[in-house]
């Protein structure tokens, strides 16, 4: 149990050093990911405004799949067609606790693939 506590506030120390740098504009809004065991999802927030410009996820039935890599990338593909839609092109990555590799990287690729700037 204390091991467990430990590794919270791991996660919890990233997350303040990850956001405190991150502030989204109209003009360049901030990417939110969050990732569960079993889902996959994004924001597209204006901090200023303090609204959510666009969003995804694998809770939507237009993309199927679970919490795997193929599934994170029909996710960064889909918030790339509504961010141009919205008329966003340019966005700042906010990873959160995850870590840059695997569902996150595939989900980044996907994105930039798709039209948006990082």
């Amino acid at each position: 149990m204390k091991i467990k506590k430990i590794i919270n506030k791991q996660r919890e120390r990233r997350r303040y050093r990850v956001r405190k740098k991150l502030r989204g504009t109209a003009e360049r809004p901030r990417l939110s990911v969050q990732r569960t065991l079993k889902h996959f999802s994004c924001q597209l927030i204006d901090d200023e405004a303090g609204r959510t410009l666009a969003s995804a996820s694998t809770h939507d039935k237009s993309i199927a799949g679970g919490g795997n890599c193929e599934s994170a990338s029909q996710v960064g593909k889909v918030i790339a067609e509504k961010a141009q839609a919205a008329g966003v092109k340019q966005v700042c990555l906010d990873r959160g606790v995850c870590k840059f590799h695997g569902r996150v990287a595939a989900f980044a690729e996907a994105a930039r693939e798709g039209g948006l700037e990082f």
